[in-house]
């Protein structure tokens, strides 16, 4: 009623400090990034510095790399602690990661080149070769070592790892030579068992969704993904890059975070 009766008194010449109060701007979201198999938070690195001068915050999660479940749990003990909204992305298995949360802050999603399961579905059922030929994520090439877990049967787990020289032709064929070598550094291994962990509710099927598509992927099939992406109905960009299209190209991937925040 006091906009109202400012409004139309200016109107008529009479002299007021005419001040309209405007809508307030809705909060940024907080960004909250989920690397996958084969790597660690460092990976987002390139997104996140180029985000956080533009004025987001951002928050890179360090992924168990245990199984859906497991590791779905321990992100969202960190989303809980931050002010809503939140713009959840997940890369390769962090898809996988975040289909299976449900916090109320969480208002977008952001797959990049990720799984994104349905309920009941294991992720390896996005790499069938009979469904999705071209994975090139095989032995000799993908490996088998014992570690210590203590979420683990006996305190022990079987994980797969990527071997150092096969590496670069298939995970990041893209990456310049130094940025390789700091990606080797931060391998992390990935609990073998996750690959037949049954997905829970997905939140794509209630949550707004991008996809960025790697159109030169030899670990998802790019086929996989433009699948995903369709069946998710999320709005949907395809860059020309390898599996590290976070690495290879930040600015494509941060541009389309950056749409899903907007």
């Amino acid at each position: 009623m006091l906009a109202t009766l400012t409004v139309a008194l200016c109107a008529i010449g009479i002299t007021l400090t005419c001040a309209v109060p405007t809508a307030q701007a809705a909060p940024r979201p907080t960004i909250v990034l989920v690397h996958g198999a084969f790597a660690d938070k460092t990976s987002w690195d390139g997104v996140a510095s180029i985000l956080r001068r533009e004025g987001y915050r951002v928050v890179a999660v360090d992924n168990p790399l245990r199984g859906p479940a497991h590791d779905s749990a321990v992100v969202d003990r960190t989303i809980r602690t931050l002010p809503g909204p939140v713009v959840l992305v997940g890369h390769s298995y962090g898809g996988a990661v975040i289909t299976n949360i449900h916090d109320p802050k969480v208002t977008r999603l952001v797959y990049v080149a990720a799984f994104a399961p349905g309920a009941g579905e294991p992720i390896a059922s996005a790499i069938n070769p009979l469904q999705y030929p071209g994975s090139q994520l095989l032995p000799p090439a993908l490996q088998l070592k014992v570690v210590r877990d203590s979420a683990g049967v006996g305190g022990y787990n079987l994980d797969a790892y990527i071997e150092a020289s096969a590496f670069p032709k298939i995970f990041a064929q893209d990456v310049s030579p130094a940025a390789i070598k700091t990606m080797l550094a931060h391998q992390k291994s990935f609990a073998a068992s996750a690959n037949l962990e049954l997905s829970g509710r997905p939140s794509w099927a209630t949550t707004p969704s991008w996809y960025v598509v790697s159109a030169n992927d030899r670990v998802i099939p790019p086929a996989a993904q433009r699948d995903a992406a369709k069946r998710i109905r999320a709005r949907t960009t395809e860059i020309a890059s390898s599996h590290a299209s976070l690495v290879s190209h930040p600015a494509a991937v941060a541009g389309v975070i950056r749409q899903a925040a907007g």
